[in-house]
């Protein structure tokens, strides 16, 4: 668990399996062969996965008994195939086509509830850089919109269950509660960011005409020992 694998390929043939050390890049063996498994958060115990199957199918009978109330027979025994396919692909294989749209069955999350991203594993103090964010927020404000209204979609036509909608972004209230240092960079800001920032800083990059910095590609083989380095010549 110290260790990393990196495998190099010739085409799609494996060339090589090195064990390696993974802050400094140092190869410390090869390998003929390894086993890869899949990492834990990945994974879902068979007492999770039968508590989410247990509820799919209580969802999956309350919603048909609801399409049949209003006389959509055609979405129900739609929804009825596709969902009875899944739960029986989940049971024999552990996965399914489209297994997202299950994700707070196998997640045990409440309906309507904030679904988990990867801001909720950063610290309190870190700082997010929003590029371009006169186009990006309102791209984050679109998101939830967009996927939303496609998930009303499916629901709608027996395409999926209703649950399907808590396999979403992040709304953009969810996302600014998430959020604590931001910078955003934009030559155009828009009034969100203006809003929010009274007296902008104005960052001159460089002149129009003024050549880029020679670039040099190094190969990763040592990379850490040699950022150091770099950093030790320049503080």
């Amino acid at each position: 668990e110290e260790l990393a694998v990196r495998v190099s390929f010739f085409g799609d043939e494996v060339e090589q399996i090195l064990e390696i050390d993974p802050l400094t890049g140092e190869v410390l063996a090869e390998r003929e062969e390894v086993q890869i498994y899949p990492a834990k958060h990945f994974v879902t115990s068979e007492e999770k996965l039968e508590a989410a199957v247990k509820s799919i199918n209580e969802e999956l009978k309350e919603h048909l008994e609801w399409l049949r109330s209003k006389g959509k027979v055609l979405e129900a025994a739609r929804l009825e195939q596709r969902t009875r396919y899944d739960v029986e692909m989940l049971q024999q294989v552990g996965y399914c086509s489209g297994i997202e749209n299950y994700s707070r069955h196998i997640s045990g999350r409440e309906p309507g509830s904030t679904p988990w991203t990867l801001l909720d594993y950063f610290p309190d103090d870190y700082l997010l850089f929003v590029v371009e964010s006169h186009m990006s927020v309102p791209q984050f404000r679109g998101m939830y919109h967009g996927d939303i209204a496609r998930k009303n979609t499916l629901v709608e036509f027996g395409f999926r269950l209703p649950s399907a909608i808590d396999n979403r972004p992040l709304n953009f209230d969810e996302f600014t509660k998430r959020t604590n240092q931001v910078v955003f960079v934009s030559a155009t800001p828009g009034p969100y960011e203006q809003g929010l920032v009274p007296s902008p800083v104005e960052q001159i990059i460089r002149p129009t005409g003024l050549l880029d910095p020679t670039q040099e590609v190094k190969e990763t083989k040592g990379q850490v020992d040699d950022l150091l380095e770099q950093v030790r010549q320049r503080v």
